[in-house]
């Protein structure tokens, strides 16, 4: 059971990393950034109605706190369309490696925001994190600066968006997943009308700017069905994978490959990372075995 957890997290992430490179194609091809996150919002909110609400009906849109699933999906909006601005100006794999600050920061916020003990593994992590990225962005990098600044921009915003995921966990996944696409595609459809143009696309070209919202879709779903069998703990290691997943992308699709320098930067951010949330589960274990048991 926890071995199916784990290969369907995986294959979420290689989904959520095609959907990130078809962003960034489409991006690159001309396509305005809010008109790509209006696609992939406007797809997935269809396919959830579509698979979701004919069998939970009107509990889909049960929810504790309206105005915190606002707050999330605010979060998320700004999160994506950053994103899609970032792919637009960094290589695939240097973007998803800034972009996985963002556990490392909701680690320095959690103190205060989510009123979460201070440990000295988390500072440790973020510290490690930081070194990696100041590595990834060091002046030969030869990375677009607006790129560098709206990347780390993003990953502020995702991690306020991780806290807001927190505070509606009260509510069933399917639920804040649906708010979350249908917010997105209410905001962004009511402002339209002032950034819409008409792209020059062919036919696969319009597929791919509508496969965003199936590859985000599937992505979120094939996440969903792994933590319902599989411990949030027992995942968060593999979550970095996905970095693999958009260097390999990013070279077959746009022939990016990160240096050597690089990928040492890509690679501590990851072991910042994969040591904290290896540390937090080896806690967690030693806490459930209960006073007086030898681990």
């Amino acid at each position: 059971m926890k071995k199916s957890g784990i290969l369907l997290h995986i294959a979420g992430l290689w989904l959520l990393s095609g959907l990130d490179a078809s962003g960034k194609w489409l991006v690159l091809a001309g396509v305005p950034v809010l008109m790509v996150a209006w696609a992939r919002y406007a797809v997935h909110t269809a396919l959830m109605t579509a698979v979701v609400l004919p069998t939970r009906g009107k509990a889909i849109f049960h929810t504790k706190s309206l105005s915190r699933q606002l707050i999330r999906g605010l979060l998320m909006i700004t999160t994506t369309v950053l994103f899609f601005s970032v792919l637009g100006r960094l290589p695939l794999a240097e973007a998803t490696a800034i972009n996985f600050m963002a556990p490392l920061f909701l680690m320095a916020m959690a103190p205060w925001l989510l009123h979460e003990p201070h440990r000295l593994h988390r500072w440790l992590g973020v510290l490690a994190g930081f070194a990696g990225m100041l590595v990834v962005v060091r002046p030969g990098a030869q990375l677009d600066p607006v790129g560098v600044v709206l990347g780390l921009a993003t990953a502020l915003a995702f991690a306020f968006f991780q806290i807001a995921t927190r505070r509606v966990a009260h509510d069933d996944p399917l639920t804040t997943n649906y708010y979350g696409g249908l917010f997105g595609t209410i905001a962004l459809t009511l402002a339209l009308p002032w950034f819409w143009q008409t792209p020059q696309l062919n036919t696969w070209q319009w597929l791919l700017l509508a496969s965003t919202g199936v590859t985000g879709f599937l992505g979120h779903w094939l996440q969903i069905a792994a933590f319902k069998k599989s411990p949030a703990t027992l995942l968060a290691p593999f979550s970095y994978l996905q970095i693999v997943a958009a260097a390999t992308l990013g070279w077959l699709v746009f022939g990016q490959a990160p240096g050597q320098t690089t990928a040492l930067g890509i690679g501590l951010i990851c072991l910042a990372g994969l040591g904290v949330a290896l540390t937090e589960a080896r806690m967690a274990w030693v806490r459930s075995r209960g006073p007086g048991e030898v681990p």
